[in-house]
C-alpha cells in the first residue's frame, strides 16, 4: 500500500499537473490538517483515491463558487472519532491541537483530548485482544506528548496519543502541525515499541507491507 501523508503547508507541486506522474501509484492520501480546503479538492480529483483526514487548528471555511460556505473537502472522509476500515486497514484519527487560545475551534486541553480519544476505545478493543493490535494507521493533527513535540503551549503534544499508542499498538501514526523546519536536526521519524511515529509535514510518501513501513 503506497499512501501519500500531507499536512500544514501547500506544495507547489502537488498542485499541479505534476501530481499525475510524482504521485503514480498511491493507493491512499491522508492529511494530517491545516491545508485549504480547494488544495485537498485538487489532490482528490486527480489521484481519485481514498482520501482521508483530520482537521488541525489553522482549518478554516471557504466561499464557493456560488456563495456557499464550504466546510469540508469533497472526496474526503474525516476520521475524528472515527475507526474505519479502507484499503485493507483500519484508521482512526484525532483533530485539533493542544488549547492556547479560548473560544477557537479545534483546540483541547490535554484532558478534553483524552476523554475524546476514550471513544475510539470500544472499536479497538477485540482487534487489539485478538489481533495484537487496535488499528493500523492513526492519524492526528498535533503530535504525541513529548514526541517531535514543541515547548511552547500550542504545540506541545497530547498525552491521549500515548495512551492509545501504548495501549492499542498501531503500526503507524501520522501526524502535522509541528513543522519540520522548526527542527531541521530531527528526522521526524520515531519508533515507540510496535509504532512507527511520522511527522508528515509537509509531505511523505509511506509504503506499508506486511513486514515494513517505507518513508520517502
Amino acid at each position: 500500500m503506497k499512501i501519500l501523508a500531507v499536512s500544514d503547508e501547500v506544495v507547489d507541486w502537488l498542485y499541479s499537473p505534476a501530481i499525475a506522474s510524482r504521485c503514480a501509484g498511491v493507493e491512499m492520501v491522508i492529511s494530517c490538517g491545516d491545508l485549504p480546503i480547494w488544495y485537498l479538492e485538487f489532490i482528490s480529483s486527480a489521484l481519485n483515491v481514498p482520501c482521508l483526514l483530520v482537521k488541525g487548528n489553522h482549518d478554516k471555511n471557504e466561499i464557493g463558487e456560488n456563495g456557499v460556505v464550504r466546510t469540508d473537502a469533497p472526496g474526503w472522509v474525516n476520521l475524528d472519532r472515527k475507526r474505519i476500515h479502507e484499503n485493507g486497514l483500519t484508521l482512526a484519527g484525532l483533530q485539533g491541537c493542544m488549547r492556547y487560545t479560548l473560544d477557537v475551534p479545534f483546540q483541547y486541553e490535554d484532558q478534553e483530548q483524552r476523554l475524546r480519544a476514550y471513544t475510539l476505545a470500544p472499536a479497538m478493543l477485540l482487534p487489539r485482544l485478538v489481533q495484537g493490535r487496535g488499528l493500523d494507521i492513526l492519524v492526528t493533527h498535533s503530535p504525541a506528548h513529548g514526541i517531535h513535540d514543541g515547548t511552547d503551549r500550542a504545540h506541545i503534544g497530547f498525552s491521549a496519543f500515548n495512551w492509545l499508542i501504548a495501549n492499542f499498538r498501531p503500526r503507524l501514526m501520522v501526524h502535522g502541525h509541528q513543522h519540520r523546519n522548526y527542527g531541521p536536526k530531527s528526522s521526524g521519524i520515531t519508533k515507540v515499541d510496535k509504532t512507527l511515529i511520522v511527522n508528515v509535514h509537509p509531505y511523505r510518501f509511506i509504503t506499508l507491507n506486511e513486514l515494513e513501513i517505507d518513508i520517502a
